[in-house]
């Protein structure tokens, strides 16, 4: 089962959700509390989800970030969380963070504290220019995302008018 985080324009969540549907084939697609951000499953491998998206032409999806685990919203899960996907990185890495709807976390927090626990653990290099995998945290609220991203697998898509 591979998870998606969608962000489209306020108001074309359901063009993205139409667009996620034809790209995707079999998918569910399940709104957030927050406009514009959708979570997205399928039953596809991540790297067959993602190509099938790289090639679509679309007119509501912004981005798409593949997340492989979501934990309570609470720096301790997060933490354990990033540490176990951290493992499986060779090569450079960056952190990066987006928080919605949580007070208690920091983007900037988030992304320093957990490169530093990675550089502290596994001693691999940071590179925030252009890392070989980004570890992407995708807060909403009380849960967390996480994403170990290879290279070239976080989408920003062109929106076709």
């Amino acid at each position: 089962m591979t998870i998606l985080l969608v962000t489209a324009p306020q108001g074309r969540e359901g063009d993205a959700i139409l667009e996620l549907e034809w790209a995707l084939g079999k998918v569910k697609v399940k709104g957030t509390d927050w406009r514009g951000v959708l979570l997205a499953e399928t039953p596809l491998p991540k790297e067959e989800a993602l190509e099938r998206l790289k090639g679509f032409e679309t007119q509501a999806i912004q981005r798409v970030v593949p997340i492989d685990i979501i934990v309570p919203a609470k720096k301790e899960e997060i933490e354990r969380a990033v540490l176990k996907l951290a493992e499986r990185i060779d090569g450079t890495f960056a952190v990066r963070a987006k928080v919605r709807g949580n007070r208690e976390l920091s983007q900037r927090e988030l992304e320093i504290g957990l490169g530093s626990l990675i550089v502290d653990a596994f001693g691999l290099k940071v590179d925030l220019s252009d890392p070989d995998y980004t570890v992407a945290i995708e807060v909403l609220g009380k849960k967390a995302g996480i994403g170990l991203v290879k290279r070239g697998e976080l989408l920003r898509l062109d929106v076709v008018e």
